[in-house]
């Protein structure tokens, strides 16, 4: 905001604007791009309708990560980059380069800091993941322990474009689904399988009642008394395992080593592409936490992407190709187990969600 004098102030106030931060090569050519291409699965080029060229270099990252290494990726930025990278969506970050010679000597100098060089075009997508047991306080299992086991397994299938589409996998440890596995082609969603235990003493202690009966979004908590002082009670059916109530109220954990664990969804995808973009479905109801490497977990992932890679046509993402060849034919190939828990009893949501951008009368 200008002040009176006319000229730009700059305060702490707010974020700033982004076009401060734009590589002046995307700043003078913005809204003008006329196409891309991708020169390798790490890295591509966009090209301008006035023939300057922008390079992105892609590099996977954890989405936990240490100050050194931050210091490492701003060292390599300032060497080969002009001091310009981005932090993508799925934990990935991109060197924006406009020196085609600077290209294979900033790989070269990534290959030796160990760091994965990869994630553009048919490939698996680094993981876009939630907390996990590191910090949130409602997880139903650990998203950086999941997300390094799956992977160190697929690591193949992010350096090498060797896969009909793209696939993108999220993690979320919980139902509030903070990662994107509402849309995702494989998703892996932490589950709870009990309501909040109820901790009468802490809850006297340490709760507001107003507040914690307040918090549920659908009304399970309800008003009570534990020896003739004021608590709470829980009706089970309603309860949808949010944890909301634990936010407000300590008495009320939610996690449970016993019962918690993960379940596996297929299918989502946001793109328009050949056809609507789609939610993600159920394929394992349940699958147990076991750290520190999930082999379960990952046995289930590779199973889904193995069967893909083999049965899908070009172009094809996940939830096109159960799809085409039915779901009855996916549990086949796969070998995962029809249950109960996969009937869907919420038809109505595709005839009154047009969560579509393609029009229909």
């Amino acid at each position: 905001m200008p002040d009176v004098s006319g000229t730009k102030r700059i305060t702490d106030v707010g974020p700033h604007d982004y076009h401060d931060f734009l590589h002046p090569v995307i700043k003078n050519n913005y809204g003008k791009w006329k196409y891309h291409e991708i020169l390798s699965p790490a890295h591509m080029v966009h090209v301008s309708e006035t023939g300057d060229k922008i390079y992105s270099v892609r590099v996977g990252s954890p989405r936990l990560v240490s100050g050194s290494f931050i210091r490492d990726l701003c060292d390599l930025a300032d060497k080969y980059s002009g001091g310009y990278l981005r932090f993508t969506t799925r934990n990935n970050v991109e060197f924006l380069l406009d020196k085609e010679e600077n290209i294979e000597p900033l790989m070269n100098d990534i290959k030796k800091l160990n760091l994965p060089l990869g994630g553009i075009g048919n490939v698996v997508a680094n993981i876009v993941h939630t907390q996990g047991w590191i910090h949130c306080h409602t997880a139903a299992s650990d998203a950086s322990g999941v997300t390094k086991a799956l992977m160190d397994d697929l690591y193949e299938y992010y350096t090498d474009a060797k896969l009909p589409a793209k696939v993108r996998i999220a993690f979320a440890c919980c139902l509030n689904m903070c990662g994107a596995v509402h849309c995702s082609d494989i998703a892996v969603l932490g589950i709870h399988r009990r309501p909040p235990k109820l901790l009468p003493d802490k809850i006297m202690n340490l709760c507001e009642i107003p507040s914690t009966i307040a918090s549920c979004p659908t009304n399970a908590i309800r008003p009570d008394t534990y020896n003739g002082k004021p608590s709470v009670k829980i009706i089970e059916e309603a309860c949808v395992f949010c944890g909301n109530c634990f936010t407000v109220c300590s008495g009320m954990p939610l996690s449970d080593p016993l019962n918690d664990g993960v379940s596996i969804w297929v299918g989502g995808k946001v793109s328009n592409a050949r056809t609507k973009p789609s939610f993600s479905k159920l394929a394992v109801p349940y699958l147990e936490n076991d750290p520190p490497r999930w082999p379960k977990v990952v046995e289930a992932v590779k199973t889904i992407l193995d069967a893909y890679k083999n049965g899908a046509e070009k172009g094809e993402r996940v939830g096109e190709w159960i799809e085409r060849i039915g779901w009855p034919k996916f549990f086949n190939i796969t070998g995962f187990k029809f249950t109960k828990y996969h009937i869907d009893d919420f038809r109505l949501g595709e005839a009154t969600m047009n969560y579509s951008a393609q029009v229909r009368q």
